[in-house]
């Protein structure tokens, strides 16, 4: 985790350092997406949808990238063909993680597991790898506790990114910022000429939403969390929780500062707050975006981010 206050100024290019962690003889995972021609972004996404329900086995013999995302929120496990087309989602709301570190490994693992055991007996192949992603500013310990539900799951952890970049895999933008605002932080990756210059993290996100829904209504946190996702509540909640939008607002500002950034990308799943993007926008004097499917933008990219391998047929 990034420890900084909101006013501590951030350190410039010199001090940035790259988040990404891969094996030791592996500097950058092989064919991303810039590396996947014609990917449209927000067509794939549709496709990453879809797939939550309509299962495509990959062809026989094909290679095939595996992410596993532990949200706060949700864990999400995405399998894609080599050439990035979507075969499989599987998602669960679990509260394991927080603040991007996992407290409660056992239940983390076994989601993980079922997750991967309804993937692999719809696409007809033993699913033995993965990439994973953490919040930006990470520490290697606790990275190393994603990679640890992902073996006790039974998934080789192939790649660890940082959630932002991960992103960026799906949307491939140049410049600018990708804020990926998750349940427990806001997490913000800065890039120039489609290089990420810095990444930063702090710990506001959809569950300080949930506590305000919970006071405000005067609930239990489970019951604010229902009632958060329920869509019809939807445009009901952004008045009562703008203070904290607005807060998430001043910590991108106070970070980006400095830096070349002229607009603004938000993903993850309190990014579908409705007029997140104006609340935003009005507080770092930016234009901001939203993809139509916030949510599933980083598992996605942490699929994009595995190296394809060839998988061996389900057995029996």
């Amino acid at each position: 985790m990034d420890n900084h206050s909101n006013d501590q100024k951030r350190p410039g290019p010199e001090n940035a350092e790259a988040i990404n962690r891969f094996p030791a003889d592996q500097t950058e995972p092989p064919e991303l997406a810039g590396d996947l021609p014609g990917l449209e972004p927000e067509k794939f996404l549709a496709e990453v949808e879809t797939s939550l329900t309509i299962r495509r086995p990959p062809h026989p013999g094909e290679a095939i990238r595996v992410g596993l995302d532990l949200g706060t929120a949700s864990i999400v496990l995405v399998a894609l063909g080599a050439d990035g087309r979507p075969l499989g989602t599987a998602r669960r709301f679990a509260q394991v993680v927080r603040d991007g570190l996992v407290v409660d490994f056992g239940a983390a693992r076994t989601i993980a597991e079922e997750l991967k055991l309804e993937l692999e007996q719809a696409l007809g192949v033993e699913m033995a790898f993965t990439s994973l992603a953490v919040p930006p500013g990470t520490s290697e310990r606790d990275s190393a506790t994603h990679r640890y539900v992902a073996g006790g799951a039974g998934l080789e952890a192939l790649a660890i990114l940082d959630e932002p970049t991960a992103a960026n895999l799906v949307l491939g933008l140049k410049n600018g910022a990708i804020v990926d605002i998750g349940g427990g932080t806001t997490g913000v990756a800065i890039l120039k000429d489609g290089q990420v210059l810095y990444t930063f993290d702090e710990p506001t996100g959809g569950t300080h939403l949930t506590l305000v829904l919970a006071g405000h209504f005067k609930i239990s946190f489970d019951e604010a969390e229902a009632y958060k996702q329920d869509l019809k509540n939807a445009r009901k909640i952004t008045a009562l929780v703008a203070p904290v939008l607005q807060k998430i607002g001043t910590i991108i500002r106070n970070g980006i500062t400095g830096w070349p950034v002229d607009e603004i990308h938000l993903v993850g799943g309190t990014a579908g707050t409705p007029g997140i993007e104006k609340i935003i926008s009005k507080e770092v004097g930016l234009p901001v975006t939203v993809s139509a499917r916030p949510i599933l933008v980083t598992p996605a990219g942490i699929a994009l981010g595995c190296p394809p391998m060839v998988p061996e047929p389900l057995s029996n």
